[in-house]
C-alpha cells in the first residue's frame, strides 16, 4: 500500500459511523467550493454505508432516479482547519456519523481534525459538534432529503420521496435540541438567517442586489440539477464583486477566514435561469475585521426563493511587503 493510499483509508466504526485519513489533494482545496463538495461526497458515502444502499444510484418505487439532496449545510471553521485554509498535502482525520431525522431524511455530522491532533475515539458525539467543538477542528452538518423530479427534464417542483431500500430505522436519533428543522424553517419563511440584525454588529453598507445567470458549464451536476456546492460558489462570486467595488483586493478575499457558514436550499432551477442575489452585510462594533454577510437567491422571473446563506467571517489583513 502506498503512502497516499494509507492516508486515504476509510474504516467503519459502527453501523452509523466512518473514519478516514485524508491527504488534501488539489481537487479539495481552494478559496472556492471544492471542500464543500468533497464533504458532500463523504455524506453520500456515509449514508450509503449506514443505510445499506447505494445512494448514488437510488430510485423511487416506480423506478425514477432519486437524489439525496441538500436541504441545509452548515460548516464551522476552526483555528487550524477552516474552509479556505487547506492546502496540498495537509493530513486530516475525518469522522462522520449519520443520524435519522424522519423517514425521508438524514443528518450527517463530520469532524475534520489535523492528523496529529488528539480527539475522542469512537462515534462522533453531537454534544461535541454543537456544544463543545474543538477549537482546532472544522465541523460540518448536512441535512439531506430524498427528492425526485416531478416532471422529466424540469428542475422545478421537485417532490420528496423515499427509496424503497432506504433503511434508516437503526440509525441513531439526533437529540431534538440539535435539530436544524426549526432554524431552517424560520430562515425559509424570512428569506434570511438574520431576520433581526445581529447583536453587536452595525451595517457595513447599503443592501445590494446582483443579477446572476446560471452557468451550464460550472453550476450543474451530472444529472442536470444545480450542484449543491455551486450555491457556495455563486454566493462567493457575488460577495467578491462587492468586495472589489469597495476597493478591497482579491488577495484579501483569498485570505478571508470563514468562522461559520449556513446554507438553506429551498429550490432548484433550470439551466440558464436568471437569478437575483441580495446581500446585507454587518461589521462588528468591537472587532472591525469580523463581518457577517446575509444573502438570498431568488428566481428572477418568479421571485421564488431558492436559497439563503449566512456567512460569519474574518477579513484577514494582508501582510505588509516589509513585514
Amino acid at each position: 500500500m502506498s503512502g497516499i493510499d494509507a492516508l486515504n483509508s476509510v474504516r467503519m466504526v459502527d453501523g452509523s459511523s466512518l473514519t478516514r485519513r485524508v491527504t488534501v489533494s488539489p481537487g479539495m482545496c481552494s478559496s472556492g467550493s471544492q471542500i464543500f463538495g468533497r464533504i458532500g461526497d463523504w455524506t453520500w458515502e456515509a449514508v450509503s454505508a449506514a443505510c445499506g444502499m447505494n445512494a448514488h444510484a437510488a430510485t423511487t418505487a416506480d423506478g425514477r432516479p432519486a437524489y439525496l439532496s441538500f436541504y441545509y449545510y452548515r460548516v464551522r471553521g476552526g483555528k487550524t482547519v477552516h474552509p479556505h485554509g487547506l492546502t496540498f498535502g495537509d493530513e486530516l482525520r475525518v469522522c462522520s456519523r449519520v443520524f435519522q431525522i424522519g423517514s425521508q431524511s438524514t443528518l450527517t455530522l463530520h469532524r475534520l481534525a489535523p492528523a496529529g491532533l488528539t480527539v475522542p475515539e469512537g462515534p462522533l458525539d453531537p454534544e461535541e459538534v454543537y456544544e463543545r467543538p474543538h477549537p482546532d477542528c472544522m465541523y460540518a452538518e448536512n441535512f439531506n432529503r430524498w427528492i425526485a423530479r416531478s416532471t422529466p427534464g424540469s428542475n422545478q417542483r421537485l417532490s420528496e420521496v423515499t427509496p424503497p431500500d432506504f433503511a434508516y430505522a437503526d440509525l441513531p436519533r439526533l437529540p431534538n435540541r440539535h435539530s436544524p428543522r426549526t432554524p431552517v424553517g424560520r430562515a425559509r419563511a424570512a428569506g434570511s438567517f438574520y431576520a433581526e440584525p445581529p447583536q453587536g454588529f452595525v451595517p457595513a453598507g447599503p443592501a445590494h442586489t446582483t443579477p446572476y445567470t446560471l452557468d451550464v458549464v460550472r453550476d450543474l451536476n451530472g444529472v442536470g440539477l444545480v450542484y449543491f456546492a455551486s450555491y457556495f460558489s455563486i454566493f462567493d462570486t457575488v460577495l467578491l464583486g462587492l468586495w472589489r467595488s469597495q476597493g478591497r483586493s482579491d488577495e484579501q478575499f483569498l485570505r478571508r477566514k470563514v468562522a461559520q457558514q449556513k446554507v438553506g436550499y429551498f429550490g432548484n432551477a433550470d439551466p440558464g435561469a436568471a437569478l437575483t442575489i441580495s446581500v446585507n452585510r454587518w461589521r462588528s462594533e468591537t472587532a472591525p475585521d469580523l463581518e457577517i454577510a446575509d444573502m438570498a437567491m431568488h428566481d428572477a422571473a418568479t421571485n421564488r426563493l431558492l436559497a439563503v446563506t449566512g456567512i460569519e467571517l474574518e477579513a484577514t489583513p494582508v501582510p505588509s511587503p516589509n513585514a
